[in-house]
């Protein structure tokens, strides 16, 4: 579809792109409509193709499929109004691997709303590592980081010098993505703490995040007198995590007042060990 309604008027694709091109418009900022339906539709901004409207597809409570389809569009067409020659559904390493969107010459973003395991996820990125292409991982709502850290979200995350540990989720409904960043987890169980921020999927809004640089400064204050009233809790109720403790310290004929401190208000890394684990660890082997 070449043409599109703005405010009620009919307006070129390619009249609005060069507008975009030019620096006097943001892409998809303002709302184009069907002129047929009178439905949604969005610019798609192609290095490939002449500029064209396609009706926005994902409508909330969609499924995976849709979800995923919307969320590469959008980020396409956002990287490619930044100036940069993007393209979807790429096929890389003799077809074993096709990039959900390539930024030329040797960036790739992944948009995964599907579940995925482990041994894909190394695969693939082993994969990435081989042809020398970065590898970006954007997750939807099925992998987005809540209360507590999953084993199936720790694929997802990684380290920069300028983000720290950091996590990027899409909300296609939103067409928004939130940075988490300088992630850690509470000295007793996988509870998240961390910063966030939003940038809308967009033009102006990936151009925010390339260049987003927090307080590199972490400050993060822990409930010290709160884990350790979870740690009773747990002893009490003689849980799986209870049991392990309460043997653990029948063998260093210890109580709990005897654990220090630090194991109460120390934030962990997000791939580090339990606190208590590793002071039962560094006690057994002296």
């Amino acid at each position: 579809m070449y043409a599109a309604l703005l405010n009620k008027k009919l307006v070129l694709a390619v009249s609005e792109a060069n507008l975009i091109y030019g620096g006097n418009k943001r892409l998809n900022y303002e709302k184009y409509y069907c002129p047929n339906c009178n439905k949604r539709v969005m610019l798609v901004i192609s290095q490939e193709k002449m500029p064209f409207f396609k009706h926005i597809s994902f409508i909330k409570g969609t499924g995976e499929k849709e979800e995923h389809q919307h969320s590469k569009q959008l980020l396409c067409a956002s990287l490619v109004a930044n100036g940069l020659k993007a393209e979807m559904e790429v096929p890389l390493a003799d077809q074993q691997l096709r990039a959900d969107v390539l930024v030329y010459p040797n960036l790739a973003f992944e948009v995964q709303c599907a579940p995925l395991s482990e041994r894909e996820f190394k695969h693939r990125h082993f994969l990435y590592e081989k042809i020398g292409i970065k590898d970006v991982w954007i997750v939807g709502k099925r992998h987005h980081l809540k209360k507590k850290l999953k084993k199936s979200q720790k694929i997802f995350l990684k380290y920069s010098k300028t983000w720290d540990w950091y996590y990027l989720e899409v909300d296609a409904s939103k067409e928004t993505i939130c940075l988490k960043y300088q992630i850690r987890l509470e000295p007793l169980i996988d509870n998240i703490v961390c910063k966030r921020k939003t940038f809308s999927l967009s033009e102006d809004g990936i151009k925010e995040l390339f260049a987003f640089r927090p307080d590199s400064t972490i400050k993060i204050k822990i409930n010290s007198q709160k884990q350790r009233n979870y740690l009773i809790r747990q002893l009490r109720q003689k849980t799986s995590f209870g049991r392990k403790v309460a043997a653990s310290m029948y063998e260093l004929s210890i109580t709990i007042d005897d654990l220090p401190a630090e194991i109460f208000n120390h934030v962990r890394l997000p791939k580090e060990e339990l606190t208590i684990n590793k002071f039962f660890n560094h006690r057994s082997n002296k």
